[in-house]
């Protein structure tokens, strides 16, 4: 089991470094999420070491992966930008089926909770409009800037734990991006453990949020969830590809991702039937 944590805390990993990508949504597409807010809350209560053997090598698997795999995207959007985006796209996609069928939308959603969903669409969807125009790295912060970075950490820390939004592209827009970026490469550990200290304080009140709004507002969460999600897809949508091959090569990988993502959300479905039935 700690070894299966220990991949999804990678591949969730990965998405926190790719701008137009949620590491809540890939919990998502792994089936975890629900798990995750409640393993996240029960940590901080007084039973709190039940819940490291969930937790830690998630942890591991998440840092691991931005240190071990930052390096192997910056490459695959240097020279395939196009299929390597539409492959995410598709991972991000694919889940949807998944979250109609736990929210069992066809039942329980009424006019309110579409009208939620496209709240939560154009929320996201929205963000294709940040552009990525501040580029400055600070190298040698004051006081200040520390004060701006522990902000920046817990707000991208929201959308980083919210599925569809994206904590990147909330750092980019914060001016804090390319400064986090280059302490990860540079290994400048005291700017990283004060961005950490703030997405481990933004963790904690979202996630309790959240749950609070799973317990009590479950079906209003889901629609909400499910927009958030499909704004995210529209928002990391990299345009038409030019050549033939290079057309052909990009829906492939997406079919791919979206295969991927389905598959899981098929085998999320049918544990969740079983559990039912029981």
């Amino acid at each position: 089991m700690a070894f299966i944590n220990l991949f999804r805390g990678m591949v969730i990993g990965a998405s926190i470094i790719v701008p137009g990508l949620s590491g809540g949504t890939m919990a998502l597409v792994l089936g975890i999420y629900d798990q995750l807010i409640m393993e996240i809350n029960g940590f901080l209560s007084k039973n709190w070491r039940n819940h490291l053997g969930f937790l830690i090598p998630l942890g591991l698997g998440m840092v691991a992966s931005v240190f071990l795999l930052a390096g192997l995207l910056d490459w695959l959007f240097l020279y395939y930008p196009k299929q390597t985006s539409f492959a995410f796209q598709g991972l991000v996609l694919g889940v949807v089926p998944y979250l109609f069928v736990k929210s069992n939308a066809k039942v329980n959603f009424k006019q309110l909770h579409y009208g939620l969903l496209m709240m939560g669409l154009l929320l996201t969807a929205s963000m294709i409009f940040v552009q990525d125009t501040n580029i400055t790295v600070i190298s040698d912060p004051d006081f200040l800037t520390y004060l701006q970075l522990f902000f920046a950490g817990v707000v991208g820390s929201i959308a980083l734990i919210l599925p569809g939004l994206s904590g990147s592209l909330v750092l980019i827009v914060l001016g804090a991006y390319h400064t986090i970026l280059n302490a990860v490469n540079t290994r400048d550990f005291l700017i990283l453990a004060v961005v950490s200290l703030g997405m481990g304080t933004g963790i904690v009140l979202t996630s309790r949020l959240i749950k609070y709004c799973l317990l009590n507002y479950q079906h209003a969460t889901y629609a909400v969830v499910i927009g958030l999600v499909i704004g995210s897809g529209i928002v990391i949508f990299p345009g038409w590809p030019v050549g033939v091959m290079d057309l052909i090569t990009s829906m492939v990988s997406f079919l791919i991702g979206f295969g991927i993502a389905f598959i899981f959300g098929q085998f999320e479905a049918r544990k969740l039937q079983r559990t039912k039935v029981i």
